[in-house]
């Protein structure tokens, strides 16, 4: 497992894609599922930095291990707890219009990922993302 702390800042969401894709490319991560993997990690992390700290900034953390064929991706915050996984599918039938904002990130991470959950445990916000690499 390798892990990284950073100021949940948008200036630092190029130091955590790295992070992460320098652990993936050591794997052999297809070119496709990593594209799925940065795609997932940046949603996660960028709700992270607008959101969970309000003006204050805070920590992220952000652990990346292997088990079997498949990457886990555990981000961690001491934020403000939220659970995004409950937030309602938006309606992709609808035209962009139609819909309501907001919903669109998490269901994309939902559909791109193999296994996704969220736990809140001493005091923290704890979003797991589980994909095979091959």
């Amino acid at each position: 497992m390798k892990k990284i702390k950073v100021d949940a800042t948008l200036e630092n969401l190029d130091t955590v894609i790295d992070f992460v894709d320098g652990y993936l490319e050591e794997n052999e991560c297809s070119m496709k599922n990593q594209a799925k993997i940065d795609l997932s990690l940046e949603e996660i992390y960028v709700n992270i930095a607008n959101y969970a700290y309000g003006d204050e900034i805070g920590k992220a953390e952000i652990e990346v291990s292997r088990e079997g064929d498949d990457v886990i991706i555990v981000v961690k915050d001491s934020g403000t707890p939220y659970n995004p996984l409950e937030k309602t599918d938006p309606d992709i039938s609808l035209s962009a219009e139609e819909r309501q904002i907001g919903g669109l990130g998490i269901f994309l991470v939902k559909k791109n990922m193999d296994f996704v959950s969220y736990a809140y445990e001493d005091s923290k916000n704890i979003f797991t993302m589980k994909k095979s690499i091959i």
